[in-house]
């Protein structure tokens, strides 16, 4: 975990554009935890809006209301939420019929706990998540809020 930290604190402090920045931090997520997808949205009053993916196609939903999906949840409750079986899951925003779990960690803005983006991590197998992996998100989320893309 300590060299994705690293890299995220490598890419975070780096002189590229917020894209290629977000692009970069969705890539190392993904291969640091063998994950199928892993995209950044941004959290605005209204929406949710993709910034960057890592994965096979580009979001189903690229925009989608406040009020929709796991990301509702994560984004209301301030929490991050795994689903393990996004299938039996009715919060679930279908984005791939393959998905089999799915984790949102809401990024928070320090000093105002205000959320204002998302980490949404997917994987196509059920219980794919485990503490290990909620820890290491938890704390990529953590990171990307004080330094946000």
């Amino acid at each position: 975990m300590d060299d994705l930290l690293n890299t995220l604190q490598t890419i975070l402090g780096g002189s590229a554009g917020r894209a290629t920045k977000a692009k970069d931090i969705c890539a190392a997520i993904r291969q640091a935890g063998n994950y199928r997808r892993v995209g950044l949205y941004d959290v605005t009053e209204t929406e949710v809006r993709n910034i960057a993916w890592s994965g096979p196609g580009a979001p189903a939903y690229p925009n989608f209301p406040l009020t929709r999906g796991l990301s509702s949840v994560a984004i209301a409750d301030k929490k991050i939420v795994v689903s393990n079986d996004v299938a039996s899951d009715p919060r679930y925003l279908t984005a791939f019929s393959s998905t089999g779990s799915e984790t949102i960690v809401p990024i928070m803005q320090p000093g105002t706990g205000k959320v204002i983006g998302t980490l949404d991590v997917e994987s196509d197998h059920v219980n794919a998540f485990r503490e290990a992996d909620r820890q290491m998100l938890e704390t990529c989320g953590k990171i990307l809020g004080e330094r946000w893309v």
